[in-house]
């Protein structure tokens, strides 16, 4: 029992975190501190950053200058990164505006120099600075103001001040929405076993944490081998089932798979003692059981996807222990097994943050889902912030609502005791890649999985960044095929500029870094969804009249996705 001095500290963060969002002033203060201390006790790099904030003042100088004499011909003085679509129209290049843009990006440069590699800084501090840093001045873009952004000047003039009147009317609508609880604007059109989630099917299973939901089939025969999606918790899994066009579960379905996936409960404070335990039990392998009861298949196909990735990982590891030889091959799309190098969430996990969530999860019982959807909006603010900023309040313009974007809006909540397992045991602690994670007791090894594997990464993903989804081959002693793609785990066929790399690793093949891997493997054109299909074809029997349907309990896309 936490004594009454635990009670009352836990209380007043749990209070204090509903003011920040969850985010610990403390955990950045101590960011912030390691940070400046050793800045201040490193004169060698306090006189390279002097040396380069001189240089960068020549540089703009020279650029004003010669912007003067060839009436702003001249060329940049430092070009922004790929990814920064702000400053690309031809206004920005016009005077004062070139000055003014030049300018910030010289500042952003200097910013990042600043607060990278100070000699004794620890790492997460050194991204949480960085990161900070970097929040800061996307806040203060020019890009962000009437009187700094030539295009929303050019455009006020234009319209003589309608676009900042219907600019302010959709920020009045959308705070209003937001404070409502209700959906943002323009997602009417989008609506969950209509327009989205459609794909046929019932729901065959139901407890308190799952929905598993089996796909009717749509081929006259299909493969032996039923397919189980194991979705991520902490989103709704009709991501895989979008619309029609762009589904994964249609997709497969159409190829002559029986497709079954779990729709996971969107848990209320009840659930708060619900932990990575209940999951496995009550959601993968309450899952498989009810595959095998259905199909009588000796063998399935097992898919995760996220975070439902890395449960799957534990799932497999504890059935090789066990000597449960179900499953036939292993896909993993986007997820991590180890979190040595977890990305951009690392900056919001550490000790002090997580004992802040865990104060105000155990006072409300879950994580609300507005907190984790301000952590992924933060995790790309250009985009999902200011973008919006832009382009819905200061130009007057509704971007299009995408069936994606409905999606995103369509956020879950998680139980105190899961997420803080997940948090502290498996990512902080990375329990899983050392061999320390826990299952009924007894601890689970990757190097046990011996089913033939196919992982999946992205190039641009900050929340499973595809060097760590790489290290899977350090550690499943089975034939790892990995692929890797510049669009999205949702790629369906017929986007030209996609390509993908892919190539498989032996038993016996000597281990490649990425690095090297990436100059090795050439590019090919298209969506890594059919690669992925002739591989599960190949690990595959042959076709046969489809299984019965299980007992429905439901139509699809099932009661649980609705809450």
């Amino acid at each position: 029992m936490p004594t009454e001095g635990a009670t009352i500290d836990r209380m007043f963060n749990a209070l204090w975190a509903q003011q920040t969002g969850g985010v610990s002033p403390i955990g950045l203060w101590l960011a912030a501190l390691d940070w400046a201390t050793h800045l201040a006790a490193s004169p060698g790099k306090r006189m390279e950053l002097a040396e380069k904030w001189a240089v960068s003042v020549l540089q703009f100088q020279r650029y004003a200058m010669r912007c003067a004499l060839t009436d702003g011909g001249a060329e940049p003085c430092i070009e922004p990164p790929a990814s920064d679509k702000r400053f690309q129209q031809p206004e920005w290049f016009e005077w004062p505006f070139n000055i003014i843009h030049q300018g910030f990006l010289l500042q952003e440069r200097f910013a990042d120099e600043a607060t990278r590699s100070v000699r004794g800084v620890t790492a997460q501090h050194e991204n949480v600075v960085n990161f900070s840093a970097r929040q800061v001045l996307d806040m203060l873009s020019p890009s962000n103001f009437v009187l700094t952004n030539p295009e929303v000047l050019r455009k006020t003039a234009e319209e003589y001040g309608a676009n900042l009147i219907r600019g302010a009317l959709n920020l009045v609508e959308d705070v209003a929405r937001y404070l409502a609880g209700d959906r943002p604007a323009g997602m009417e059109k989008f609506r969950v076993g209509e327009t989205l989630a459609a794909t046929p099917g019932k729901v065959v299973l139901r407890n308190d944490l799952v929905e598993l939901i089996q796909y009717a089939p749509s081929t006259a025969t299909v493969h032996p081998e039923p397919v189980l999606i194991v979705p991520a918790w902490i989103m709704k899994y009709y991501v895989l089932d979008l619309s029609p066009h762009n589904s994964l579960v249609k997709y497969l379905v159409d190829q002559g798979f029986t497709v079954f996936m779990i729709s996971w409960k969107n848990p209320d404070p009840s659930y708060r003692d619900y932990g990575l335990g209940d999951y496995r039990r009550m959601g993968v392998m309450a899952a498989l059981n009810e595959i095998d009861r259905i199909t009588g298949q000796p063998k399935i196909h097992a898919v995760g996807y996220c975070l439902g990735g890395t449960l799957l990982a534990i799932a497999a590891a504890a059935m090789a222990r066990g000597h449960d030889e179900r499953l036939k091959t292993l896909t993993f799309l986007a997820a991590q097994t180890d979190f040595a190098d977890p990305g951009e969430l690392e900056l919001f996990v550490s000790e002090s943050q997580l004992a802040f969530l865990e104060d105000m999860m155990q006072e409300f019982g879950v994580l609300e889902e507005r907190q984790m959807a301000a952590t992924f909006q933060l995790l790309r603010s250009t985009d999902q912030i200011w973008s919006r900023w832009l382009h819905d309040y200061l130009m007057g313009e509704r971007r299009e609502a995408f069936d994606l974007m409905a999606w995103n809006a369509d956020a879950t909540r998680m139980p105190a005791r899961m997420h803080s397992e997940y948090l502290r045991k498996i990512y902080l602690e990375n329990q899983l890649a050392q061999g320390r994670c826990l299952v009924e007791g007894r601890p689970v090894a990757l190097r046990d999985i011996r089913q033939p594997v196919f992982s999946v990464a992205t190039e641009w993903d900050h929340v499973a960044p595809w060097k760590s989804v790489y290290k899977l081959r350090l550690f499943a002693d089975a034939p790892v095929t990995f692929l890797l793609t510049n669009a999205g785990i949702v790629s369906e066929p017929g986007h030209h500029h996609w390509h993908y790399r892919v190539a498989t690793s032996g038993h016996d093949d000597v281990y490649i870094d990425p690095d090297s891997w990436l100059r090795q493997t050439p590019a090919q054109p298209g969506s890594w969804w059919p690669e992925w299909t002739r591989w599960l074809k190949n690990q595959s029997g042959e076709m046969a009249p489809p299984p019965p349907m299980g007992h429905a309990l439901c139509e699809a896309p099932g009661t649980y996705v609705f809450e």
